[in-house]
């Protein structure tokens, strides 16, 4: 039987029209109480009007294990211990291996996109033991599946986070605790705004939203969105890989921070 989540957390949820706020709107409508914890406060506190009562805004920065720890504490003081932890906060960007300057690009996104998810996770989990249920949710992608040209710097926070959250799955074995792993695809949001490549299967974020909370409330432990970007994923990998890199080679890349369409990385110093 599916469950029904009373209790969620949600970071990331500052981006307008992304995953995280369609998650954070999802959950409200349904009548949960949810932690919105995301950078951009004006889209935060449009969300939280909807039920101000049910709602509390934070603005930490997901990497600072501290900042992460206190406002899991005054959430848990105020609503009790979440049922529902949603790591979606996560950056993209284009990667030039031979560029010295994109290397901090590569330190900021490992810190975010994998980082970032173990210090969302860490202050829930004793007292989600403790309550033996609740589900654990870890932004992925399919580019974490295998590496692409371009995309370096992305596909190894991906391809770590998978692997971690496999490693916090078989710890958690037998707790009652549920971990799920979500693969999207394309999904219509800021980070994929300005991709200047085909994007098969492209998903709203509403939708994508949907179809997430309703398989991981199903126990789903891997969610691909949408599913039939995986089997197009899956297909591909089976070329040997010289073809594999030479069809992707001669797709347009993400663009790299500073260029044309790409988007901000929160805490990004670019003169490390």
């Amino acid at each position: 039987m599916p469950r029904k989540y009373d209790n969620a957390i949600v970071t990331g949820t500052g981006a307008c029209g992304g995953l995280g706020h369609a998650l954070a709107s999802e959950l409200i409508a349904s009548g949960a109480r949810v932690a919105l914890v995301g950078l951009q406060v004006p889209v935060l506190e449009r969300l939280a009007s909807a039920a101000p009562e049910r709602c509390a805004i934070y603005t930490p920065d997901v990497t600072d294990s501290t900042a992460m720890q206190a406002m899991a504490a005054d959430w848990m003081q105020r609503h009790g211990t979440p049922d529902l932890v949603i790591a979606n906060a996560g950056v993209a960007g284009g990667f030039d291996p031979a560029e010295a300057g994109d290397l901090p690009v590569l330190r900021r996104m490992l810190e975010i996109n994998l980082l970032g998810v173990a210090a969302t996770f860490q202050p829930f989990l004793a007292p989600m033991k403790a309550a033996r249920r609740g589900s654990l949710v870890g932004m992925a992608s399919i580019a974490g599946w295998r590496g692409m040209p371009g995309n370096a710097a992305y596909c190894a926070s991906k391809g770590g986070l998978i692997r971690y959250l496999e490693s916090v799955r078989a710890d958690l074995r037998g707790t009652g605790l549920h971990v799920c792993t979500v693969s999207p695809g394309y999904i219509r949001t800021q980070l994929t705004a300005g991709n200047r490549f085909t994007m098969p299967g492209l998903m709203e974020a509403d939708d994508a939203a949907r179809e997430l909370l309703q398989r991981a409330a199903l126990g789903q432990e891997h969610v691909v969105l949408p599913r039939r970007i995986g089997w197009l994923s899956r297909a591909l990998s089976l070329l040997p890989a010289a073809v594999h890199d030479r069809l992707l080679n001669g797709q347009p890349r993400k663009p790299r921070v500073g260029e044309p369409g790409s988007t901000a990385i929160p805490g990004l110093k670019k003169n490390e």
